[in-house]
């Protein structure tokens, strides 16, 4: 079986709910449901669209730590809490996985872990050999 390597964002859910951001087993690594955090623990203020970018940027950062690429991502899952947000959060994930054209589900739900959130997202990617 192959080792486990995890990183963490730094985000007070990890730590509260016993989580880590994104998780590695040998090509794999999927990264948890990610939410617009800011690095004090805040919501990303503004709408949709800059809080999927801080969603994709963090998601970025530990795929990149577990020895990735956001061009490696395979998968990616997109949580709304406004069906006239999935405009901006589209236009947002292809610019961050455009170029990888993962298999993406982008979905409507009723609330996230923190009412002022209008976006999650979770990914996962294949590291290739080359």
């Amino acid at each position: 079986m192959s080792k486990r390597q995890r990183t963490t964002s730094g985000s007070p859910f990890e730590a509260q709910f016993g989580f880590c951001r994104a998780v590695r087993v040998g090509d794999r690594i999927i990264v948890a449901g990610t939410g617009p955090v800011e690095p004090d623990g805040t919501t990303t203020p503004g709408g949709a669209a800059e809080q999927a970018e801080r969603c994709c940027a963090i998601i970025a950062a530990a795929i990149e730590e577990l020895g990735g690429s956001a061009s490696d991502v395979v998968r990616t899952r997109m949580l709304l809490t406004d069906f006239d947000d999935q405009a901006a959060v589209g236009e947002v994930h292809a610019r961050w996985f455009g170029e990888a054209r993962p298999a993406a589900t982008m979905a409507g739900v009723a609330w996230l872990c923190r009412r002022a959130w209008k976006v999650e997202i979770e990914a996962e990617a294949v590291i290739s050999n080359g």
